[in-house]
C-alpha cells in the first residue's frame, strides 16, 4: 500500500545544501516515487531574515510504494539514516485538490474521515517568480494564521530554492482545520485564507499547486525536543 512521509532533521549544512540540489529519487531509490527536500522556513517570520531559509533544518515530504522501502531508505540510504535521527511522521493519503505533475497517481479522494480525528495537511507549489512578492504579501498574513492557530499542534514552511515552497501543518481535528480554511475560525482576522484564495483565483502565484490531506499512521522521533506531535485519537 502506498504510504506517504514527512520527516524533520537537524543537518549539518553542507548535508542540507546538497540534499536541495540532488533529488534522491533521481538515483534509483528502491520503492521511493517522488520526493521533496526543502529547506525549513520560520512561518511568520520577515522576508529578510536567516529564519527564512534555514540549511541546517531539513524538511522531506516523499510518497513510497510501501512502509518497507520507507523502513530501507531510513536504515540504508545516506540521507535515509541523517533523517532516522530526526522525526518524521507516516501517512495515509485521504485528499487532495488540484495535482503535481510528480505525483500523477493520487485519486481526488481515497477514503472517509471523522470531524473530530486528527489531520495533517501538505502543501507543495512551484512559484511564477515574478508573482513571489504578490505572493508574500497574501501569504504571510495566512502563514500566521496557521501557525498562532489554536487547532495546530505543529505548522511550518519550507522551500527548495528558486521555485518551490511547502507548507506542512499538523491539526487536532479536521473541523478545526477546515474552520480555518473556510474562515470560521474564532481567531482575529479569520479570513485570512479565505482572502488569500480568492487572490490566487484571480491571478495565480504557482505554476502548479496541491494541497494534499493524510490521516497520520505513527509518529518517530522527536523534533526540538517534542514527543507526541501528532494528537491521539
Amino acid at each position: 500500500m502506498t504510504v506517504h512521509s514527512f520527516h524533520l532533521a537537524d543537518v549539518p549544512a553542507h548535508v542540507g545544501a546538497r540534499a536541495l540540489l540532488r533529488n534522491p529519487a533521481a538515483t534509483g531509490v528502491a520503492g521511493l516515487d517522488h520526493l521533496e527536500c526543502l529547506s525549513l522556513m520560520r512561518l511568520g517570520a520577515p522576508t529578510l531574515s536567516l529564519d527564512r531559509l534555514q540549511l541546517r533544518r531539513l524538511a522531506v515530504f516523499a510518497q513510497w510504494r510501501d512502509e518497507a522501502a520507507l523502513e530501507r531508505f531510513l536504515d540504508r540510504d545516506a540521507l535515509g539514516t541523517v533523517l532516522a535521527h530526526g522525526w518524521h511522521v507516516r501517512l495515509e493519503f485521504l485528499r487532495r485538490w488540484s495535482t503535481l505533475a510528480a505525483l500523477p497517481g493520487l485519486p481526488v479522494r481515497a477514503g472517509p474521515w471523522e470531524q473530530d480525528e486528527p489531520v495533517v495537511a501538505v502543501t507543495v507549489a512551484r512559484m511564477r517568480l515574478g508573482e513571489v512578492p504578490r505572493f508574500l504579501r497574501w501569504g504571510k498574513p495566512v502563514e500566521r494564521l496557521v501557525r498562532d492557530h489554536p487547532g495546530t499542534t505543529l505548522a511550518l514552511a519550507a522551500v527548495r530554492p528558486p521555485r518551490t515552497i511547502s507548507t506542512f501543518s499538523v491539526w487536532r481535528s479536521v473541523q478545526e482545520m477546515e474552520e480555518m480554511v473556510h474562515g470560521r475560525s474564532a481567531v482575529p482576522a479569520a479570513a485570512r485564507h479565505v482572502d488569500a484564495m480568492a487572490e490566487r483565483e484571480r491571478r495565480d502565484f504557482h505554476h502548479e499547486f496541491a494541497t494534499y490531506r493524510f490521516r497520520p499512521l505513527s509518529e518517530h522521533g522527536a523534533w526540538q525536543g517534542r514527543r507526541g506531535i501528532v494528537p491521539r485519537p
